[in-house]
């Protein structure tokens, strides 16, 4: 099993900037990649952005520019750093994590809220 705890989410004028972060802990070994997703209310859930254990990224064509997905040296915790934020970008932001053993495996943390206002 493998746990995800979000934190950093919070209240942020349009323009300014936010990080998250995203724990993993317990069997962490077979994951190949994380990701972060966002749902805003009545909407779809949609991928902000991911990065795999070689380093590959892929981000939403409407952050592109402005967010940056990373990881710290011994791949425990994923980063989402979001600049110059719109109000559009409100939602709650969902930690994602992919692991390959018999099977492919996704999980998620609980989610944390992103609100953009001014």
């Amino acid at each position: 099993q493998v746990q995800l705890v979000e934190s950093g989410g919070g209240l942020v004028q349009p323009g300014g900037s936010l990080r998250l972060s995203c724990a993993a802990s317990g069997s962490i070994s077979a994951i190949y990649a994380m990701g972060w997703y966002r749902q805003a209310p009545g909407k779809q859930r949609e991928l902000v952005a991911e990065i795999t254990s070689g380093r590959n990224t892929n981000y939403a064509d409407s952050v592109k520019g402005r967010f940056t997905i990373s990881r710290d040296n011994v791949k425990t915790t994923v980063y989402l750093q979001m600049n110059t934020l719109k109000p559009e970008d409100t939602a709650v932001y969902y930690c994602n994590a992919r692991k390959l053993t018999a099977t492919i495996s996704n999980y998620w943390g609980q989610g944390t809220q992103v609100t953009v206002s001014s």
